[in-house]
């Protein structure tokens, strides 16, 4: 049974970072708040993490999972950005987007998609932020979507997940939206699925 961690969405506590962090540091999986509904997390090295998100959404093994990063110089860290995406993202984010960008070399195999690119994304939400910064490096990521379930309670979702995470970080309701997701590896960007974010291009 996974602990389960109370907080504010506008503006956690510095002890209840310090407490989902040092889940994480341990290896653990956990579930949080983000602005496009909740989400799993975990570091990029914890491969049994990865594991046991797979098994709990049923998912393909290469399924491609999404970085939150804290800002535009994480994002450099992991793609190759070019000066009209990095204007692009700037004027987007943090929002409800997800960028689909050629990955650098800090980016592990496992983690890149078939063609050498991965997901990214800088979300507005302060819980997230706040965990980042102390965390310092973005967390691997993957939306809380449970086979043939669809469930924004939080009260609901913890007690679907509760066996299989390691700590729940709580903050109510937290509405589902898929993000907007913009292919940019080519010269135009594509939009891959419509979501929250709103792009006029």
């Amino acid at each position: 049974m996974s602990e389960r961690l109370s907080v504010n969405v506008h503006g956690p506590k510095p002890r209840e970072i310090d407490r989902i962090v040092g889940v994480l540091v341990r290896g653990g999986l956990i579930a949080y708040p983000t602005d496009s509904g909740y989400a799993l997390g975990w570091r990029t090295d914890n491969r049994q993490a990865r594991e046991r998100v797979i098994r709990l959404r049923q998912l393909n093994r290469h399924h491609h999972f999404t970085y939150c990063c804290r800002s535009l110089s994480d994002v450099g860290q992991l793609t190759r950005v070019n000066n009209s995406w990095h204007r692009m993202i700037r004027q987007l984010t943090p929002g409800p987007f997800t960028f689909i960008l050629p990955a650098t070399s800090q980016v592990p195999r496992s983690v890149k998609h078939r063609q050498q690119t991965v997901g990214v994304r800088i979300p507005d939400n302060a819980v997230v932020q706040a965990l980042l910064e102390s965390l310092d490096e973005p967390l691997l990521s993957s939306s809380l979507l449970l086979p043939d379930e669809d469930i924004y309670d939080s009260e609901d979702l913890y007690d679907a997940v509760h066996q299989d995470i390691d700590l729940f970080v709580d903050a109510g309701y937290c509405a589902l939206e898929p993000t907007t997701l913009l292919d940019l590896t080519g010269e135009h960007p594509v939009v891959l699925r419509q979501g929250a974010g709103v792009v006029d291009f």
